[in-house]
């Protein structure tokens, strides 16, 4: 009796960390948890000295890019939520070093994972103002996902030239 009962507890356990791909509000979580990883390790494993690595002059550097991702989390996930952005700081043009980077960047996905968890399938449909348009909110969270995604694309990209494999790849 008791090992049935670990074993329920234990099922009830992992069941209750299951990504949610039924609901339009738990899939666009599990995207967003699903690109935070891959960000965030793509930052972890490309080397400092690669940070400033452009493929091009015309283009963001990898750590801008990093920074650009963070700087968009906050915006997006602020408007999801219907507050001011807690970030106070252009990431991009003032975060130099790798770990002050991936510490901005680890706080954007943290606040935006904590916006998406307070997303009901009902609350995503009510509007919120988002630059001069009025947008719903998972709308908007897709936006975030999709801008993230994009820009993910970028950084496997940058990895690649370098000779690192990127973590999407690596699974």
């Amino acid at each position: 009796m008791k090992l049935i009962l670990i074993t329920l507890a234990a099922t009830t356990a992992l069941l209750a960390q299951a990504p949610d791909m039924k609901s339009a509000s738990g899939y666009a979580r599990t995207l967003q948890s699903t690109l935070r990883k891959n960000v965030e390790k793509a930052a972890e494993k490309m080397p400092e000295e690669s940070y400033g690595f452009k493929p091009s002059h015309d283009v963001r550097s990898f750590a801008e890019l990093l920074g650009h991702i963070a700087n968009a989390e906050y915006n997006m996930c602020a408007g999801v939520a219907g507050e001011k952005s807690p970030n106070t700081v252009n990431i991009e043009k003032e975060k130099k070093t790798k770990a002050e980077i991936t510490e901005a960047l680890k706080g954007a996905f943290a606040y935006c994972e904590k916006v998406y968890a307070g997303a009901t399938d009902a609350s995503a449909t009510e509007t919120v103002k988002y630059g001069n348009s009025d947008r719903n909110k998972l709308g908007l969270m897709w936006y975030n996902n999709t801008h993230t995604n994009e820009h993910y694309g970028n950084l496997v990209t940058y990895m690649r030239i370098r000779g690192f494999v990127p973590p999407s790849s690596e699974r």
